[in-house]
């Protein structure tokens, strides 16, 4: 059994400059959390593969292509594979979202 605790998983480093915990990964998904603190946000860029997020905490601006969506807590966001997207965090509030990859991820995004 693998239990990880989202809060006091090890961050890892990415372009982005955000909270971003790698909490679990086989073949077919990879999941992290994202945190992005009042006033951050993640930069534009396109994933290889199909993502989801899911609004834990909060509410914060999603951009999937050439739409753009305020969204909060309990809410579930489709972003298909090589579309470019990103997240800002335009509010008083931290805005927690977990992402779902599937398939694993092995090329690296490309930030735009």
């Amino acid at each position: 059994m693998l239990i990880v605790n989202a809060r006091t998983a090890p961050e890892k480093a990415t372009p982005h400059g955000v909270s971003v915990r790698p909490l679990f990964e086989s073949p077919h998904v990879q999941t992290v959390l994202i945190t992005l603190q009042p006033g951050e946000s993640l930069r534009r860029h396109i994933t290889p593969v199909d993502a989801c997020f899911y609004v834990l905490e909060g509410r914060g601006i999603v951009e999937i292509g050439d739409e753009t969506q305020e969204c909060a807590a309990d809410d579930l966001i489709h972003s298909p594979a090589r579309i470019p997207h990103r997240w800002r965090n335009e509010g008083p509030d931290t805005v927690r979202i977990l992402v779902i990859k599937t398939p694993r991820q092995s090329e690296v995004s490309r930030i735009l």
